[in-house]
């Protein structure tokens, strides 16, 4: 299977559709989580696409959306780094970084290397100098982790970005 990468930098209506539909089917069995309803992340998905820095890479076999990655600069008093369950050692957020803020592929496109190429697509073009993303440390059992970690990301603290949200690992790697 071909998979096309598309970037956005503007979020139009047919890649919010897109990215909402594949979101859609990605957390699926996820849905009924206050977190995770598709309206509470069409809520985050448009404020972030109004922050520095947003960039989507939408994956398409043929037409179909089948993965997504989007995120956006983090500067020293970005409130991603406020969250930090510990404190970080002095200057640690002096310089920019890309959060990936989503990721996720429909399950037929799974294990195929689709998420690394979107990932890696992400990134091919960034001007920052580290990326970072939260990851659930129970999502697969710790797969999901234990992938990142693959891909050269490395736990440096943790997060709760909302009262309905789980605490999530915060991993960062160079990019």
């Amino acid at each position: 299977m071909t998979v096309e990468l598309r970037h956005h930098t503007d979020l139009t209506d047919q890649a919010r559709q897109d990215l909402l539909d594949t979101y859609a089917d990605v957390r699926a069995p996820i849905l009924h989580l206050a977190n995770y309803r598709v309206e509470t992340f069409a809520e985050r998905l448009d404020r972030h696409a109004t922050e520095p820095g947003f960039e989507l890479v939408l994956g398409y076999d043929g037409e179909v959306p089948v993965g997504y990655a989007y995120g956006n600069t983090a500067d020293t008093g970005d409130r991603y780094w406020k969250r930090m369950t510990e404190p970080l050692p002095d200057g640690y957020t002096d310089t920019p970084v890309l959060v990936i803020k989503e990721i996720g592929v429909r399950t037929p496109w799974r294990g195929t290397g689709t998420a690394r190429r979107i990932h890696d697509e992400l990134l091919a073009h960034r001007t920052e100098d580290r990326v970072a993303l939260m990851v659930n440390p129970l999502a697969g059992d710790g797969k999901v982790q234990a992938l990142y970690e693959t891909w050269g990301y490395q736990a440096i603290n943790g997060q709760q970005p909302s009262p309905e949200s789980p605490r999530l690992t915060a991993m960062i790697r160079a990019i």
